[in-house]
């Protein structure tokens, strides 16, 4: 009985036209948001990787020590900070910050329905978060570039720049995709905790509805779906990335994968 009338709540809602658009709403925000915070967070976490990654020799002349040592620690500092705490309370604290500076991301396109002010905010606070994450990503892709990889590159008459660009950046992105890919589903999840600086995401849509039908269970089923949805989806593309990266053929008919033959196979 109560599932029955679950299930007639969930048909109502979405029966109504202004709810379904307030759903399909809040899912482009959270895709976008989602998108943003994984592709903006990549490539300042790239920087991050190299700010951690600086090596400092004892013989190594002062000028290079004055900035690498602040600017090794400073990465340091602000991956272990922002990996520490919760979105959540990074979001508040955000918002409490540039309200202590007079601005209020409300005077900020409030007249677009999804993606105003608070949008900017919460793109900005998830490209932050997602920041710290990425260099640690980036590290460990780096970490595995082979070292004959480098020395052939050295031998080849590459700089460091040269070989940063060229060798060891591009495979350690290359190696990272799967985990590249397991942020952004965190991403899609975790940005439902921007609801609470007002980003009109999937969750605050489902919020808004709960308040004005008072079918809590309905329509945080419904949500539910739309995040597995979302999750499987990108799950999906990325393991057809990963197959073509790898070189494998994926079989469309049973989304099985092989290798591909090689020619007089």
């Amino acid at each position: 009985m109560f599932l029955s009338n679950v299930f007639d709540d969930v048909g109502s809602l979405l029966a109504k036209e202004e709810y379904v658009n307030w759903i399909l709403q809040g899912l482009a925000g959270t895709v976008v948001i989602a998108l943003i915070g994984t592709l903006g967070g990549l490539l300042i976490g790239i920087f991050l990787a190299f700010g951690k990654r600086l090596v400092i020799e004892k013989n190594s002349p002062w000028y290079q020590k004055l900035w690498k040592y602040p600017l090794r620690w400073l990465a340091t500092v602000y991956s272990v900070i922002v990996r520490g705490t919760p979105m959540m309370v990074q979001a508040l604290l955000f918002q409490q910050l540039f309200l202590l500076f007079g601005v209020n991301f409300n005077n900020i396109w409030n007249d677009v329905p999804v993606f105003n002010g608070w949008f900017l905010a919460g793109s900005i606070i998830i490209v932050l978060n997602t920041t710290a994450y990425m260099g640690e990503i980036i590290i460990a892709g780096l970490n595995g570039v082979g070292q004959d990889q480098i020395e052939g590159a050295k031998a080849l008459g590459m700089n460091d720049f040269q070989i940063l660009i060229h060798v060891t950046l591009p495979q350690a992105i290359k190696n990272s995709i799967p985990t590249i890919g397991n942020e952004l589903i965190v991403n899609i999840k975790d940005s439902s905790v921007l609801n609470v600086i007002s980003v009109t995401e999937l969750f605050f849509q489902a919020k808004t509805i709960a308040g004005k039908s008072y079918k809590y269970m309905a329509i945080y089923l419904i949500i539910a779906a739309c995040y597995l949805l979302l999750t499987l989806l990108a799950t999906a593309i990325l393991k057809i990335v990963s197959m073509k990266l790898e070189g494998k053929k994926i079989n469309w008919s049973f989304f099985h994968y092989s290798n591909p033959k090689m020619k007089g196979d």
